[in-house]
């Protein structure tokens, strides 16, 4: 196999040259082609690129031989019924534009070290009829369970990516915590930043709001709350709700010395995201709301919590 210059066809211009290679590449691994961009072997115009990269129509990509097998099928493809059936049952909106999934605790959104079981890995089986897998345009916790948002076509993906981005699309959370907060509702101003494995409360982190109202409580032992991050910061409610020293149930990263099996309530992290509105992108009311998990459910049932979803 020869060294072969690709120009960029209109119809991709300013798509992102990770996803470019996705489109037209698809057995190319996102490990292989950064290898492949950070030995100069993959080039932009003679120039060294990253992945991040937006490409202009008629530009040219420097592809070198790949050395890819082509009787293997793509990886992406090999779906079994099985898993396909779990990431269909996740579904609780679809329209052709979009897809939302109900993610349930303990699934990745994405892979990672150690983590071969993912929703980015099980995307093909939603394709539904629009012929393409659908695309991911933001991320939970792989421990929250609730709302994943999904873009069916390039033309939401961007909209989607540029709306999380710009915070423009209110986000809920329910959270059952340990211990009683001293207001009924209020607005956490906390920075934020990464120390050792753990995000914290530090002077000179990065700017993270959060507000919460409490549904309800258990005495001064538990209490239901609602959450609306401002701020997308990485573990920002399990951090600002150890912050104000009521830890989230089931919590084994933000629950401090403290975290034990509580009595009544499930060992799995008790935050939900619950609803989310996307009415600005459809110019009128539309809000969607995942049902809470088993485990949550039942947690609240345990503690006399009434909670109608």
């Amino acid at each position: 196999m020869a060294v072969e210059i690709v120009k960029v066809k209109e119809i991709d211009d300013g798509m992102r040259l990770n996803r470019w290679f996705m489109k037209y590449y698809p057995k190319l691994s996102l490990g292989h082609l950064q290898k492949l961009l950070r030995t100069k072997q993959i080039k932009v115009d003679g120039k060294k690129a990253e992945t991040s990269l937006k490409l202009a129509a008629g530009a040219e990509v420097r592809i070198p031989p790949l050395h890819l097998d082509e009787a293997e099928a793509p990886k992406q493809n090999r779906i079994s019924k099985k898993d396909a059936d779990f990431v269909l049952s996740m579904v609780i909106y679809k329209d052709n534009n979009i897809l939302v999934l109900n993610k349930p605790s303990g699934i990745a959104v994405q892979g990672g070290t150690n983590t071969g079981f993912h929703i980015d890995g099980l995307l093909d089986a939603l394709k539904f009829e629009a012929g393409e897998k659908p695309k991911l345009v933001h991320r939970i916790d792989k421990n929250t369970s609730g709302i994943l948002v999904l873009a069916r076509n390039r033309k939401y993906a961007d909209l989607l990516t540029r709306a999380f981005r710009g915070h423009d699309l209110q986000k809920t959370y329910l959270a059952l915590v340990r211990g009683c907060p001293p207001q009924m509702s209020g607005v956490i101003k906390a920075p934020l930043e990464k120390i050792g494995e753990k995000v914290m409360v530090a002077e000179g982190g990065k700017p993270a709001v959060t507000e919460y109202d409490v549904l309800e409580t258990v005495g001064d032992r538990f209490a239901l709350v609602e959450v609306r991050p401002l701020t997308g910061r990485t573990h920002q409610i399990r951090a600002h709700m150890e912050y104000l020293g009521m830890p989230i149930a089931g919590d084994d990263k933000y629950f401090g010395k403290e975290r034990v099996r509580l009595s009544g309530v499930g060992d799995k992290l008790h935050l939900h995201a619950y609803k989310i509105d996307l009415s600005c992108l459809y110019n009128k009311k539309m809000v969607v709301s995942a049902p809470l998990p088993e485990h949550f459910r039942e947690s609240l049932n345990n503690l006399g919590i009434n909670f109608k979803e």
